[in-house]
């Protein structure tokens, strides 16, 4: 099959600078090179390409968009680029991206004080250390408000109890950003590794996002010194602001997703004979491809517009939600129906699309549901809340 060359139907690449043409060209080449060659049986076995760690930070992808600390205060489209290129390859590499940059190093470099940046900021935008964003718990996803998780103050320290589900990078992270609950509020902490009482298991099993670890984080009276609190976390919306910087990156990052199964199942219809003709001879085949294409020249020209907005300063929570529920649901839609036109080889590992349908099943779900951005722009629209 002809090698990836990107879709740019509506010479999108006009509106690009230099720099972030070089910036995505590097990151391409880097998925081609180091991540693709392995991807099938690290997915198959479920695991992690953590040999890629200290290549991605030397690349600068880490934190990529944030300012100073050794990051590269990259422009947000030049940012969200490298999440499309990185999706490309697989979610689960932009996954870990996007964690530790949007969620935890955003965190301490927007809530943190200037003690824990210059400690942790610098190591892991590296890759030196790694972090993880908990959150979500077992019995509150969509509605974090409910959560469990306490912190209780007692003298020059916090006592943390409670637990963490689905938690990119928790087994494997140097700290762990966690929210909990105290008198004051909900809160941001910083609880370490090896800390007595923090514990951390692999969640097994998994149908989507096999080469990601995805944990699960259990606190029982873990003792935390006060300065690891984040001082200028502020209740929920400080956790929610860090959710839209993530938001953001999935909205650019799928595209990269659906760019490789459009490629893909274009590339195999035009190979592939039934009936003594081309696959893509056929009218049928064809209204599939022209809808794929629709699809994805819609969703560049949404994150470029939203990128627009993020760095004029205009960006609102409503205009990410709309851009992550049609992309998420556009590339979900386009990996179902690359893989149908590949047949059975859709589901072989040799082929890509049905390893991206089934890791975008979870992409659609995490950083807010497809519903729950529904309901986002519904209060957006009418003003009125419908969340309970």
């Amino acid at each position: 099959m002809e090698s990836f060359k990107g879709l740019d139907f509506y010479n999108l690449d006009e509106l690009l600078t230099q720099e972030e043409k070089m910036i995505r060209k590097t990151v391409r080449d880097f998925v081609d090179k180091e991540l693709l060659k392995n991807i099938a049986e690290n997915y198959e076995k479920a695991l992690f390409p953590k040999e890629l760690i200290p290549k991605v930070g030397a690349l600068g992808l880490l934190g990529a968009n944030l300012k100073g600390y050794g990051c590269a205060e990259l422009g947000n489209t030049a940012y969200g680029l490298i999440l499309q290129e990185l999706e490309r390859g697989d979610s689960g590499l932009r996954s870990f991206v996007s964690v530790q940059g949007s969620l935890v190093m955003y965190h301490i470099h927007t809530f943190g004080s200037e003690v824990q940046k210059k400690k942790w900021l610098p190591k892991l935008q590296k890759g030196e250390a790694i972090g993880c964003f908990g959150l979500t718990e077992p019995d509150s996803g969509s509605d974090p408000s409910s959560m469990k998780t306490k912190a209780e103050k007692k003298g020059g320290h916090y006592i943390l109890n409670g637990s963490k589900a689905w938690i990119t990078n928790g087994t494997v992270a140097d700290v762990a950003v966690i929210w909990a609950r105290t008198k004051e509020g909900i809160r941001g902490f910083l609880v370490e590794k090896g800390t007595p009482g923090f514990e951390t298991r692999d969640i097994k099993g998994k149908l989507a996002l096999r080469a990601s670890i995805t944990s699960e984080l259990f606190l029982s009276d873990v003792k935390i010194p006060e300065e690891n609190l984040l001082p200028h976390s502020e209740g929920l919306k400080s956790a929610l602001m860090c959710l839209n910087q993530a938001r953001f990156g999935i909205s650019w990052g799928v595209i990269g997703a659906a760019e490789a199964c459009y490629h893909q199942a274009l590339e195999y219809s035009k190979e592939r004979i039934a009936f003594k003709k081309q696959l893509a001879s056929y009218q049928i085949v064809q209204q599939k491809l022209a809808w794929m294409l629709t699809e994805i020249t819609k969703a560049q020209l949404l994150v470029w517009r939203l990128s627009q907005l993020k760095d004029q300063g205009t960006l609102k929570h409503y205009h990410i939600s709309l851009a992550k529920r049609n992309n998420c649901w556009m590339a979900l839609e386009i990996a179902r129906m690359a893989r149908d036109m590949l047949g059975a080889n859709g589901t072989a590992y040799e082929y890509i699309v049905g390893r991206h349908m089934c890791n975008l099943e979870a992409v659609k779900t995490y950083e807010g549901t497809h519903d729950i951005h529904t309901l986002i722009l519904g209060e957006a629209i009418t003003g009125i809340p419908a969340f309970s």
